[in-house]
Parts: C-alpha cells; sequence; structure tokens
C-alpha cells in the first residue's frame, strides 16, 4: 500500500462544474439520443479521465493523469506531513480565519495520518481570497478501498 498526493487550486466556476468532476456513465446516450445529449456525453468522456478538476469521489484521482500527482509516499505519516506543509503553506490565503487556526490545521494533519494509514483517502476543500478554491487530497493505492479496480497512475 502506498499513498498519492493531489493538489488543485484555481477558480471556484471551474470547480463548480460538476459534470466534469464526475465519471462518464458507463453507457453512451442511445443512437437517436438528442445531439446535445451525445455532444455533452462526449465532452464529459473526453475531459474527465485528462482533465485536471478534482473529481467527486476522491478514489477518482487515480484515473487522471500521471502527471497530477504531486507525490507518493509509502508511509501514511509522510503523506499526512506532506498534507500539512501544503496546509501551511497556503493557510495564509484561507478565507476563514478558523480555518487558519494552527491547532485545526494540527489536527486535521493527525486525522489524515489515521485515515490513511488504515487505507482510507484524505480530501480537504477551502475557499482561498478571491473566488478561489484549493482542493488537496491523499489517495491511498495498491487498492484503493473505495475503488479496487482502480489502476495505480504510476504503476
Amino acid at each position: 500500500m502506498h499513498h498519492h498526493g493531489y493538489l488543485w487550486a484555481g477558480p471556484k466556476e471551474r470547480f463548480d462544474q460538476e459534470a466534469l468532476r464526475r465519471p462518464p456513465h458507463p453507457e453512451p446516450p442511445p443512437a437517436g439520443s438528442r445531439p446535445e445529449l451525445i455532444q455533452r456525453y462526449r465532452e464529459v468522456a473526453a475531459e474527465f479521465p485528462a482533465g485536471d478538476l478534482p473529481p467527486l469521489e476522491t478514489a477518482y484521482w487515480l484515473v487522471k493523469p500521471p502527471s497530477l500527482v504531486r507525490g507518493t509516499w509509502g508511509e501514511a505519516k509522510e503523506a499526512a506531513s506532506w498534507l500539512g506543509e501544503r496546509l501551511a503553506a497556503y493557510a495564509p490565503r484561507f478565507a476563514s480565519a478558523g480555518e487558519r487556526d494552527v491547532t485545526r490545521l494540527a489536527r486535521l494533519v493527525d486525522a489524515a495520518a489515521g485515515q490513511l494509514h488504515s487505507g482510507t483517502d484524505v480530501s480537504y476543500g477551502f475557499y482561498l481570497e478571491r473566488p478561489t478554491f484549493l482542493s488537496l487530497a491523499v489517495v491511498t493505492c495498491s487498492p484503493n478501498r473505495a475503488g479496487p479496480g482502480l489502476a495505480c497512475p504510476v504503476a
């Protein structure tokens, strides 16, 4: 078992494009469907696996391009440490003063270490100044509990 780290920061309106953050339905629209439905399916089918938007289900980071992996660790504590470093780096930009609280952030890192040790993925999101959103995730790989059939992106 190992862990991969992911980070995305970008415009909140892009983050809110939920259709592009879901895997496409396994079956395409039936023949004779409205052209706009077929076009939307094609757009999602092309964008989801190749795009950098955080998936709605954390495990689906594993189907994204390997270039999006920000780090790989064999130990949960190392992965949680990376997460803590990212939180510390972005904390001054958090929109809410309560989210910047050092004690709160330390608790998040401790909780993440425990979750990762047990094989559970971790995903955190924060609003930054301006309408920007930060998504941080550490995904357990080989196998992933939520998506045991998902292949390791860097195998």
